[in-house]
């Protein structure tokens, strides 16, 4: 089994590409998602992902769509890494002479690998979902004085809105969560953060592993690249549905802007239960289908990219950097 062994720089290699790959193809889907699950009922924008999306590119452009990409662009490539080889780490450690691993031993591996991701996941989402929700309070705030001129002047009159305010950078906002709240105020939502991706590390991992095995036609060889990508697929959009309910309220708690009539909260239940009782349990499922077409093809490339072994193919060519 020497040869199953992949050096660490592989697997950080493998797990950048593989981030950067799946970001560019799905960004605009999970900002989609992002402004369904921050909508409250007393002022909705959207009624869908797809109308969410033609009103985004009438407004901003195509390029509103990729509105935050930079930050997960730069940040996804040591979030991936860390999250796929801490789960290689974790199963090595917690196997017996390359025996298989129970499934009690396949969750903690995966709970290890989420706990360790959100060092990295936690500030990553804290600047994107400013940047992806800006949009929608700026369209709510358009609409908000278009009723209100329509109201004032019987409307009679169209109505010219007021420009739109500059919008902050991932640069700027860092500055300033810095130097107003310090550290920490790039890790609001941590708990909520731990929440979710750890169950998701937890349902994905032993799910992959176990799919991902049914494309094996000999012990010890690896599945084929149809496999690896549909059992990613499949394992991914299982564990973003299975723990979306913390997605939602990890969103809210994450956003530092609120729109009008909207409610703010003081913490994770505190969030919980005010969903709960203004909108209903339906709520916690916003954007479930929006982040599972964002986590299929995500986790599905990156499996393909991790097992056909990009990184080691890399490292392979480097002088000195050969790997068994």
């Amino acid at each position: 089994m020497a040869d199953k062994q992949i050096s660490l720089p592989a697997k950080l290699i493998n797990g950048g590409i593989a981030g950067l790959i799946g970001v560019t193809c799905v960004f605009p889907i999970d900002l989609a998602k992002t402004r369904l699950q921050n909508q409250q009922n007393g002022q909705r924008i959207y009624t869908s992902m797809s109308d969410c999306l033609i009103k985004t590119i009438r407004s901003e452009g195509y390029f509103g769509m990729y509105r935050g990409a930079a930050v997960n662009l730069t940040l996804v490539t040591p979030e991936k890494a860390i999250k796929l080889a801490a789960n290689d780490y974790f199963r090595h450690h917690l196997s017996k002479d390359g025996q298989k691993l129970t499934l009690l031993k396949e969750m903690l591996a995966g709970c290890g690998a989420g706990t360790c991701q959100v060092i990295v996941t936690t500030p990553m989402e804290m600047l994107k979902i400013q940047l992806q929700d800006a949009g929608r309070l700026e369209a709510q705030k358009k609409m908000l004085e278009t009723q209100a001129h329509l109201s004032a002047q019987g409307g009679a009159q169209s109505v010219v809105g007021s420009a739109a305010p500059a919008r902050p950078t991932a640069t700027q906002l860092t500055r300033e969560l810095l130097r107003s709240k310090g550290i920490a105020g790039l890790y609001k939502g941590l708990g909520a953060t731990l929440l979710r991706d750890v169950p998701f590390s937890i349902v994905y991992f032993p799910l992959f592993a176990n799919l991902n095995q049914l494309g094996h036609s000999e012990p010890g060889a690896r599945s084929p690249f149809y496999v690896s990508f549909l059992a990613g697929c499949v394992a991914g959009s299982t564990a973003a549905v299975a723990v979306n309910p913390c997605d939602v309220v990890k969103t809210r708690l994450q956003s530092l802007q609120r729109g009008v009539n909207e409610d703010t909260y003081s913490g994770f239940l505190d969030c919980a239960r005010k969903i709960l009782r203004h909108e209903g349990p339906s709520a916690f499922l916003k954007g479930a289908y929006c982040r599972a077409l964002v986590i299929a093809p995500l986790f599905g490339i990156a499996q393909v990219v991790y097992f056909v072994g990009i990184g080691e193919a890399l490292l392979g060519l480097l002088p000195g950097q050969r790997h068994d």
